[in-house]
């Protein structure tokens, strides 16, 4: 989590220039802020295992981070440290079937799926390629941000812009294969 706030951080501006194309230009300033808190809380409660740190991440992001990235970056983090359980320790192969469980969460959530040009883009092929390898994850997650610049939104605040949200890359899926890289920076 350290690394992904890092990322964000380092990320936020551009996060925030994508947005300002297509949706309401806070989405890097809002994941800034909910990753910091993040960062605090994890310094204050110290929760000892995978499973704990995910879902006190999510948990913090849902009160902390406004707009619909918040409740959707939450409910990533708290379905996927849910599915890890109480293990102390977790295969990539765990870690894939977790990160699928909150994938799928999340899409229930958003009512969205791959091609609508939301961080499912991204997402989905990213937990699927994390059965290969954590590099195998972030390459995936990385091109399916890149895949939603042609694509009309069909779900989100976007998707209000119709044909002229096309060009444009997603700033979900971005920042979603930047959470993605900063994992596979800390498993490499």
């Amino acid at each position: 989590m350290t690394a992904a706030a890092s990322a964000v951080e380092r990320e936020a501006d551009r996060l925030t220039e994508l947005d300002s194309a297509i949706g309401d230009a806070d989405h890097g300033a809002n994941l800034k802020r909910g990753f910091a808190a993040v960062t605090a809380v994890l310094e204050k409660e110290s929760p000892t295992t995978p499973g704990a740190v995910l879902t006190t991440a999510g948990r913090q992001l849902v009160s902390t981070v406004g707009g619909a990235s918040g409740p959707l970056y939450g409910t990533l983090l708290r379905r996927t440290g849910k599915a890890l359980g109480d293990a102390e320790r977790v295969s990539r192969a765990t870690l894939a079937e977790a990160l699928t469980a909150g994938v799928a969460a999340v899409a229930q959530l958003g009512g969205a799926q791959p091609g609508d040009k939301t961080m499912l883009d991204a997402l989905v092929p990213a937990a699927d390629a994390l059965a290969t390898s954590f590099a195998a994850a972030r390459e995936a997650a990385e091109a399916g941000a890149l895949a939603t610049v042609p694509m009309r939104a069909r779900k989100g605040r976007a998707s209000y812009l119709g044909e002229r949200s096309v060009g444009h890359q997603d700033p979900g899926a971005t920042s979603s294969a930047l959470l993605l890289a900063a994992l596979a920076e800390v498993t490499a």
